[in-house]
């Protein structure tokens, strides 16, 4: 090796020593600047929950006749004391869930809470279903327990389910257990044989259809029950398990740029207006859903698919530029959206519906609102803060993490209530509050203290394992 030769070798050495080392010193950097930044968003989180948490202790409870007051206005006084039961489901739900694995909720109040929903829900919410020998569970009750409204659907019985799943964890009653079992099995054969139990009747001009809502709830249930069970237990779901996964991979249409809600029983797009809709909130919940079960079963190809299709295309296409936030629905052809009114995706899925809220400046001291496709509500955006968060927790692609972020700046910005403690759950386009009511029909103690339960947990792990 000649002079110059050994010199130029020396130089291309030295180049590429001081290339890494620069590469491992920006990375250190990053690593510690990001650090900081999921530190920050632990703490708001954190603060957040514990002021959830409060309210709905404070003021959604019954002392007289059990179960838990959802429809609360700004303040948390009571406007309306009908009880919803998939409501009522996931209040116990999240007590217990809050109650059983972090050890600042481990309080007796909390405890007696969630055994005192389980209480009424039990007494109260089973009524005689349209099979022989089958249950169904009331939509809605009087605050003494009187069923007013049964629906054509499984989203009541998914939410007892949770509730008496959960419920058995923390007070050991395998009765609880036995009966949410019970329900799993007959949600099975309504979903997947047989579902004239549900009481809906087969119109001739009724095609059926996949509403993505269902196999999400049984994969949701999936996960519940099998948590901490041993291999006899996940055997016994895992075909059903593998079903609900395959039920809603068949939602990516067309040709990979898109999650429509429904689509046929064989998956092919629909026609129409319910087949073109698209709820950016919903997708992003199923990708978490199915990000979990890919961390499951270790297999990338479902995290990717995950990620990219549940998760990106549902921001891209659902995130609005102008002013912030995620819209609730939209038409995947770009029509004037089209709000669905149907007892088979009421779900989750975009409806029509009058809200009676409060109102203290009217005279009659409420006003009704419709719900429209532009609105932001508060529960796309938690979904997507979940999944945004793990999937980056999953991956440590820097970009989930600017996507988590700035959901987290829109979210946090726009939709707590700093003076008195809670969510808004509605706002305008533009990001102004449109409903101040703090609980509905629809809103209760679920979305925000599970997303903030979930995201707090998945910042744990990650600053426990930063290194």
């Amino acid at each position: 090796m000649t002079v110059r030769e050994h010199t130029l070798s020396h130089t291309q050495t030295h180049t590429h020593t001081l290339y890494c080392m620069l590469h491992s010193s920006t990375s250190l950097l990053e690593g510690a600047m990001s650090a900081v930044k999921l530190e920050e968003f632990r703490e708001r989180i954190r603060k957040e929950l514990d002021t959830t948490v409060d309210f709905w202790l404070q003021h959604s409870h019954d002392p007289l006749h059990g179960g838990f007051f959802t429809c609360l206005g700004r303040d948390g006084e009571v406007y309306d004391e009908l009880k919803y039961v998939w409501l009522q489901g996931r209040q116990v739900w999240m007590y217990c869930r809050l109650y059983r694995t972090m050890d600042r909720f481990h309080r007796p109040e909390i405890l007696e809470a969630a055994k005192a929903g389980g209480a009424f829900l039990r007494k109260f919410t089973r009524v005689p279903g349209a099979g022989s020998g089958q249950w169904k569970c009331a939509f809605s009750l009087t605050r003494d327990g009187k069923a007013v409204k049964i629906q054509r659907t499984i989203f009541s019985e998914c939410f007892y389910i949770l509730a008496m799943d959960e419920l058995s964890r923390v007070t050991g009653d395998k009765d609880m257990q036995l009966e949410a079992e019970q329900m799993m099995e007959q949600l099975i054969s309504w979903v997947r044989e047989d579902p004239a139990g549900l009481g809906r009747p087969q119109l001739p001009g009724d095609v059926p259809t996949n509403s993505m809502a269902v196999p999400m709830m049984l994969l949701c249930l999936v996960q519940q029950l099998t948590e901490g069970g041993g291999a006899e237990v996940v055997q016994k779901y895992t075909e059903l398990a593998s079903w609900c996964v395959q039920q809603i991979l068949q939602h990516i249409q067309r040709g990979g740029t898109a999650i429509l809600e429904n689509v046929s029983v064989d998956g092919a797009e629909l026609p129409g207006c319910q087949g073109r809709l698209q709820n950016p909130g919903h997708a992003l919940e199923a990708g978490w859903f199915l990000l979990q079960v890919s961390a499951q079963q270790k297999d990338e190809a479902l995290q990717r698919t995950a990620i990219d299709k549940f998760m990106e295309l549902p921001y891209q296409n659902g995130w609005d530029k102008e002013h912030g936030g995620l819209f609730y629905f939209l038409d995947v052809d770009g029509h004037c959206p089209t709000q669905v009114s149907d007892d088979a995706c009421q779900y989750y899925v975009a409806y029509s519906v009058n809200l009676k809220i409060p109102a203290p400046h009217r005279k009659d001291k409420y006003r009704t609102m419709e719900l429209e496709w532009n609105m932001k509500l508060w529960w796309p955006h938690c979904e997507a803060l979940i999944a945004f968060l793990m999937a980056y927790s999953h991956t440590r692609e820097p970009a989930l993490l600017h996507r988590f972020s700035e959901v987290f700046e829109y979210t946090f910005k726009h939709f707590p209530d700093a003076q008195k403690g809670e969510w808004f759950g509605y706002l305008t386009q533009e990001g102004k509050v449109a409903l101040d009511f703090k609980g509905g029909p629809f809103k209760g103690f679920f979305h925000v203290p599970r997303c903030l339960y979930m995201c707090e947990r998945i910042l744990d792990d990650m600053l426990a394992n930063k290194d």
